[in-house]
């Protein structure tokens, strides 16, 4: 993995923080293969919030601190809700991410 354990301090605690407490908060994508260069930081998260509403305050909130904290880089932040669409890359990212 190719996140400092600082950084996964932070990542983990700031989607807690404005998901919810009971939320899973997975890292996939590149940063999970130690061999790979480059690459924005891809997570995957399944909110203890629902509200669509609720979702897009908590994501925008989020992507603000982790900017602050971590710096400016690419930060992609992939929602399953659980009650909408079972879209292909909530599986991949399941399957492949690391939990956090």
């Amino acid at each position: 993995m190719r996140l400092t354990e600082p950084q996964r301090a932070i990542i983990k605690q700031t989607l807690l923080k404005h998901f919810g407490a009971a939320s899973e908060v997975r890292l996939f994508g590149s940063r999970v293969d130690d061999n790979a260069r480059g690459g924005d930081i891809d997570l995957y998260i399944e909110p203890e919030i629902q509200r669509a509403d609720d979702i897009v305050e908590a994501k925008l909130n989020a992507l603000v601190e982790l900017h602050r904290q971590l710096g400016e880089q690419k930060i992609d932040l992939v929602i399953n809700r659980k009650q909408g669409i079972n879209l292909p890359i909530y599986q991949v990212a399941k399957e492949t991410g690391v939990l956090l």
